[in-house]
């Protein structure tokens, strides 16, 4: 969508094309009340720092929607269709990897009771294999943080794919 379309736009409709990108109201709702923007660069400057900082409860609601790291979703909706494009440097013909993977997801998500989420986009799995394994020696309240930086770089880079001058 245009930078000019988003901004002129209704709400309901902007709202739409942001909840795909991070499914938190206060960062959509933020964002979507802050128009007009000067141009992408604004905008996305913006983003970053809409809702700050998120709580647990969002962080929780929105990784609702994302899958594991090598899980990739098959759903037509825009977010799923954003996810297989982000984890598209994750190859599931290596066998090995995709196991350390799954027994990696497995293990994060019985320490931290919660899907291990990472900004896949330009990483390989095993940059991702790598990036798992350091995050499992986190406290909870290390990752808490790291999680919700994790969700807001998604978020900043899927509406940068979305929104253009």
């Amino acid at each position: 969508m245009e930078l000019a379309v988003f901004n002129s736009v209704d709400r309901a409709d902007v709202l739409g094309v942001l909840r795909p990108c991070l499914d938190i109201d206060r960062w959509v709702e933020s964002i979507a009340d802050a128009r007009p923007f000067a141009d992408v660069a604004q905008l996305v400057e913006f983003a970053r720092g809409a809702a700050q900082p998120f709580t647990i409860q969002e962080v929780e609601g929105a990784l609702a929607h994302h899958p594991r790291i090598g899980e990739r979703p098959s759903g037509k909706t825009t977010e799923a269709a954003m996810s297989r494009s982000e984890q598209s440097g994750v190859d599931p013909a290596d066998n090995g990897v995709a196991a350390e993977l799954a027994a990696g997801n497995r293990a994060y998500e019985e320490k931290f009771g919660r899907v291990f989420l990472i900004r896949a986009a330009g990483r390989t799995a095993r940059d991702i294999l790598a990036a798992l394994n350091e995050r499992l020696t986190h406290s909870a309240a290390q990752e808490d943080a790291i999680v919700a930086e994790q969700l807001r770089e998604i978020a900043v880079l899927r509406l940068e794919g979305v929104i253009s001058e």
